[in-house]
């Protein structure tokens, strides 16, 4: 698939997506295979929380085609540390192991808590040099939305080093009044910030959190739609990932925004159906899982 951008959801290992993304009876172990039939980005969420084995990621390796895109988030040991400075040995671990995926990991992912203030930005620049890779960071310390200096700060660090500034849209999210625990559970996860559109690099980052009514989405996404068609004309080409509160529909959000830009840019390559194999190629793939 050749696309000038790249779109994607937060995982590719969802069994909530047989029937609709996957074939009703497709194991697990064929997931990411399809996954990146239809998509070619995905964010690494499953990093953050543990490492996967070498044998993993070979075996990733093998099924991510060499233009896709992997995000892998710096485990939470190293992002959720009291000081950067002493997970170095980490970094450069974390690096090592996924070094089998070669360009597919661009960039990684920071995701800083909400305890990580202006002061550490020295450990954020130290971060930056030691893993010497595409490096997308997300802040969610409120002075790093509040327009002052400490912004400042952090944008011309970012901006200096080629870095991405992660963009968190969580305003459709928050649209939402329903009391389902799904969406109350994603409410209080996820950070109620401001936007901020950034494009430090030639992939300018996006992670959209959506309303769990898919057509709810459409007024949060119209200038999203504006600016990553800007961002394409411009040569960029940005990453999208699109969530819904508990993900059964990403990606069915994740196509419906694809449907709408390509109404913004004719021309743009339709993405792929996903694939229906037959039972017996469903065997086979069980066979060899």
């Amino acid at each position: 698939m050749s696309l000038p951008y790249f779109l994607g959801c937060p995982s590719w290992n969802d069994a909530a997506w047989r029937g609709s993304l996957y074939p009703s009876g497709l194991p697990a172990t064929g997931f990411l295979s399809h996954y990146c039939s239809v998509f070619n980005t995905v964010e690494g969420n499953t990093t953050l929380y543990a490492w996967p084995s070498a044998q993993k990621i070979e075996r990733w390796a093998t099924l991510m085609p060499e233009g896709f895109r992997f995000c892998a988030k710096l485990p939470r040991e190293i992002s959720q540390a009291s000081n950067l400075h002493e997970v170095s040995e980490l970094i450069l671990a974390f690096r090592s192991l996924l070094a089998p995926l070669g360009q597919r990991v661009a960039p990684f992912w920071l995701q800083l808590p909400a305890s990580f203030g202006p002061a550490r930005l020295g450990e954020l620049a130290y971060l930056i040099e030691t893993l010497n890779r595409p490096l997308a960071v997300e802040v969610r310390h409120t002075d790093f939305f509040a327009k002052g200096e400490e912004e400042r700060a952090l944008n011309r660090l970012l901006l200096e080093r080629g870095v991405e500034r992660i963009c968190m849209d969580t305003r459709a999210l928050f649209s939402c009044q329903s009391r389902d625990p799904a969406l109350l559970h994603a409410q209080s996860k996820k950070p109620r910030l401001p936007v901020r559109p950034a494009a430090f690099s030639e992939s300018p980052q996006l992670r959209f959190v959506g309303h769990p009514e898919l057509e709810a989405n459409d007024r949060f996404l119209a200038p999203w739609l504006e600016k990553v068609a800007g961002w394409i004309e411009s040569g960029k080409r940005p990453h999208v990932y699109l969530h819904t509160p508990d993900n059964r529909l990403a990606p069915d959000l994740a196509m419906r925004f694809h449907d709408r830009l390509a109404v913004r840019l004719p021309g743009l390559p339709p993405l792929a159906a996903p694939a229906l194999q037959s039972e017996s190629q469903l065997s086979l793939l069980e066979d060899e899982g």
